[in-house]
């Protein structure tokens, strides 16, 4: 068979349901005029920290005293040009201050400028129910009411609110114990471990699972918590395509053939690290081909579950739950409370791991225990998915499902570029130019819409961005006055770049597939 074939007869034996993901070009004019934008923005920048330079205008940066130019320099110039002249000018889109709980609606404060973005004063003014379209509550559980709260209400009662002291010495309770042991049959794995921070939880924990002699392969799109990690342990790095199978089992290949540099050694360990869900992108792991190239080169598989966990799956179990698979082939299980759960935190799952967790790693022996009634929260809100508190099965997953598929759908059908897997409820929309980054979160937060824009250098150059965030708790009617003012704001800033016809939806499993569709998928 060819290799077209091939790849097709390999998707179906590996895939229980279509697995649809688009990243349209950028068009070439869009690409152009972007570029030419950020080359007007640095010649101004030039010219503005010449006149800085000469005192034509005041300069609020840090910079180095007369006295001190002999030293080292603790503030780079050419390294804080970026953030002098181009992210100052939209400075505002970040940092808004919140007085409410980030649920589907928000209460923000005003504040004013008069100083071009370098400081910023509130006004005294609330803008108030402002809809959410850009915190990771995806199931809704951020609120100040209802089970959730009132289970974190009574711990707090009964046990304080801070600990005072490590897991190792007087802050084990209970609670955190229960807490661990619900973690690992929600995750269907021998015994988890719970941390008070998320981003600790990778990068305390891959130092304890990798070393000097050990090869970490990593997506290049891979959170900064997983890079720093990586960076810690000590391991040799090696970065693959983002979701690109034929870029990792390439680097897998050559590291079994070639082996350490120098001695030609065999590796002592060859860690993969993926995310479930990546939040700039919302694309999907293609787990069950990572998983087999695991296998098939006995390398360990570390997977990051922040986004996906609680969002993704028939039962809110994350990738393995999406794919179908079995907790067993993911060898280290790690996510965040942050997000689904509305609380904080992160926790990592997997057989004969935690013993040796528990003794080696920095996140556990050193940190503080987590708050009781956060992990209450914790607790609740997971059993509350797992349909163990009066609730059915897979309720809020499905609302959660149900709105991402409407909303991405109402977006493509508008006109818009739309990044990601269709069933992703990071839904990244494209802006492309800078002078639209900054133009497209003040005309929505006019409209009374709060939304995350992101530029350069979180992103490539050219490839701008507004990142929404579905919710189980969005209503359709929020939903529908969100899609009016995003398509009303796309049309006044020249936003609907698609090129694209409306793609026909394709059903969610093979089984549903007609008997065309999967001849083709057999066949190519």
């Amino acid at each position: 068979p060819s290799s077209q074939q091939h790849n097709h007869l390999l998707f179906c034996l590996l895939y229980n349901k279509a697995f649809v993901e688009q990243f349209e070009e950028t068009p070439l004019l869009v690409a152009v005029l972007t570029y030419v934008g950020y080359g007007i923005l640095t010649i101004f920048g030039y010219l503005r920290d010449f006149l800085r330079h000469w005192g034509m205008e005041k300069c609020h940066v840090a910079r180095e005293r007369e006295e001190q130019k002999d030293f080292v320099p603790l503030y780079q110039d050419f390294e804080n040009f970026y953030t002098r002249n181009l992210y100052m000018r939209i400075r505002d889109n970040w940092n808004r201050p919140i007085c409410s709980v980030p649920g589907a609606k928000m209460d923000l404060l005003e504040r004013a400028s008069k100083d071009y973005n370098w400081t910023f004063q509130h006004t005294g003014k609330v803008v108030k129910d402002v809809i959410n379209m850009g915190s990771y509550n995806y199931l809704g559980f951020a609120e100040n009411t209802g089970r959730c709260a009132d289970a974190a209400t009574e711990s707090t009662h009964e046990y304080g609110v801070g600990v005072g002291s490590t897991r190792y010495e007087m802050g084990n309770l209970d609670l955190h114990e229960d807490l661990e042991q619900l973690v690992a049959r929600f995750l269907g794995v021998e015994s988890s471990m719970a941390f008070g921070m998320g981003f600790a939880t990778n990068s305390m924990n891959i130092p304890a699972l990798a070393g000097k002699g050990c090869l970490i392969l990593s997506d290049e799109l891979n959170h900064a918590s997983l890079v720093l990690g990586a960076r810690l342990s000590g391991s040799i790095i090696r970065v693959f395509k983002h979701n690109n199978m034929v870029s990792l089992e390439k680097l897998l290949r050559d590291a079994i053939v070639h082996g350490q540099p120098r001695t030609r050694r065999p590796w002592k360990k060859i860690l993969i690290l993926v995310e479930g869900i990546y939040s700039m992108e919302g694309s999907i792991v293609r787990l069950p081909e990572v998983i087999a190239l695991k296998e098939r080169y006995k390398a360990f598989l570390y997977l990051d579950e922040a986004h996906s966990i609680g969002a993704l799956g028939p039962r809110g179990g994350g990738v393995v739950d999406y794919f179908g698979l079995d907790p067993k082939d993911v060898d280290i299980m790690m996510g965040t409370f942050t997000k689904s759960f509305g609380a904080a935190g992160g926790y990592i799952g997997g057989k004969r791991l935690i013993d040796y967790l528990r003794s080696h790693s920095h996140s556990a022996i050193y940190a503080t225990s987590m708050s009781p009634p956060v992990s209450q929260q914790i607790i609740t809100s997971m059993k509350i998915i797992m349909g163990e508190d009066g609730t059915t099965l897979g309720e809020f997953t499905q609302r959660l499902s149900e709105n991402t598929t409407y909303f991405r759908r109402k977006l493509r059908e508008m006109g818009f570029i739309i990044y990601g897997n269709d069933d992703s409820p990071v839904v990244p929309m494209m802006l492309y130019m800078p002078a639209k980054i900054g133009a497209f979160g003040r005309e929505m937060l006019k409209r009374n819409i709060g939304t995350v824009v992101v530029g350069f250098p979180a992103t490539p150059i050219i490839e701008s961005r507004a990142r929404f965030c579905v919710s189980a708790a969005h209503t359709r009617d929020i939903l529908d006055t969100a899609l009016e003012a995003i398509s009303e704001v796309g049309d006044v800033l020249q936003l609907k770049y698609s090129r694209h016809q409306r793609r026909p939806h394709l059903p969610s499993s093979l089984g549903s597939w007609s008997s065309e569709e999967k001849e083709h998928c057999r066949y190519g």
